[in-house]
């Protein structure tokens, strides 16, 4: 059996760790990425198609080439600010670009599809723990460009067959445990590697965004999950597609919550250095808190996270060390 996958945007954060653990787990990962925002260093386990996903011609040929059994979409804007103040970028990018993936595959005769989804579809929780049965009605550009793509695969799947797998994650963060890839990002917009540059001195301080939030310290609550967590339930979701199993949706998390200043004292904690911090006003389209219960994934996937906060710290400042030559105490 040929064991290509096409992973769109696999030169980036999440997309080059689950091609780390395609290729672990025998299969031969394709990634196509336009390196706008990823990283050649990044694909080290298949080939790279330097292509945009608007790009018809491409894909068809990649799909023509490689034959792959089935597509790992992870290309998109990612940014919930940037989405806010340019939103006709992000729904050019994340909507029509994989429209255009969705037919190029239909065409190709592929219909298997795990799509990197997002928490951010969700918007104001309305209840302490969001599951995959929670109203979807997104506060910002980004989660409503995802959720837009996600009723595209959802009506193709009615009409063409298109098996499909939506995995919807919460807060990415951490690096690989060989420490040959993590988050690397320009700029950088995530909490925690920027907590790392502003205790490895690249940066002044972390500016904390809202401390005015009703939640215990005032501050953000997200729900963090190791990257490799994650890229361990792609495989899981992938492999239920290719056994036959229908299509689903599944969040992705570890089920607890942390406000900015207990990540930003754990990591203290961590790298042993002191962290200079500065209140800031709240940033538009940010919910207060975000938390998963993802009871439906272990469940229905047989998946489980492994790593707690302390792994995702270490992970992240090891990394972070290694990319800016700084040795560690």
């Amino acid at each position: 059996m040929n064991k290509s996958i096409l992973v769109t945007g696999g030169a980036g954060y999440i997309g080059s760790h689950v091609c780390k653990a395609l290729a672990d787990k025998g299969y031969r990962p394709i990634t196509f990425d336009n390196l706008s925002k990823g990283h050649e260093w990044a694909v080290q386990w298949g080939p790279l198609v330097k292509g945009d996903i608007h790009n018809t011609d491409v894909l068809m040929s990649a799909f023509q080439e490689y034959q792959p059994v089935s597509v790992m979409h992870f290309a998109a804007s990612i940014e919930v600010g940037e989405s806010v103040a340019d939103p006709a970028s992000y729904y050019y990018n994340n909507v029509s670009g994989s429209l255009n993936l969705v037919r190029c595959m239909l065409a190709a005769g592929i219909d298997k599809l795990v799509f990197s989804s997002t928490a951010a579809t969700y918007g104001i929780p309305q209840s302490k723990y969001i599951d995959e049965t929670h109203p979807q009605q997104p506060i910002n550009p980004y989660g409503m460009s995802k959720l837009m793509v996600e009723r595209i695969i959802t009506d193709c799947g009615h009409a063409n067959g298109l098996q499909h797998i939506f995995l919807r994650y919460f807060n990415a963060c951490g690096a690989d445990a060989e420490n040959t890839i993590g988050e690397s990002h320009s700029p950088e917009s995530h909490l925690i590697p920027i907590i790392m540059q502003a205790a490895g001195g690249q940066r002044d301080k972390l500016f904390i965004f809202g401390d005015d939030y009703g939640t215990p310290d005032g501050t953000c609550l997200r729900d963090y999950i190791h990257v490799t967590d994650l890229a361990s339930a792609h495989i899981l979701a992938l492999e239920a597609l290719l056994n036959g199993a229908g299509s689903n949706v599944f969040n992705l998390g570890n089920g607890k919550g942390y406000s900015v200043l207990e990540i930003l004292n754990a990591a203290e904690a961590v790298t042993g250095k002191k962290i200079p911090r500065e209140i800031h006003d709240r940033r538009e389209g940010d919910p207060p808190i975000l938390v998963a219960s993802s009871e439906k994934a272990k469940k229905t996937l047989g998946w489980k996270p492994k790593k707690n906060l302390e792994d995702i710290l270490s992970s992240a400042w090891r990394w972070h060390c290694k990319q800016n030559g700084i040795t560690q105490q």
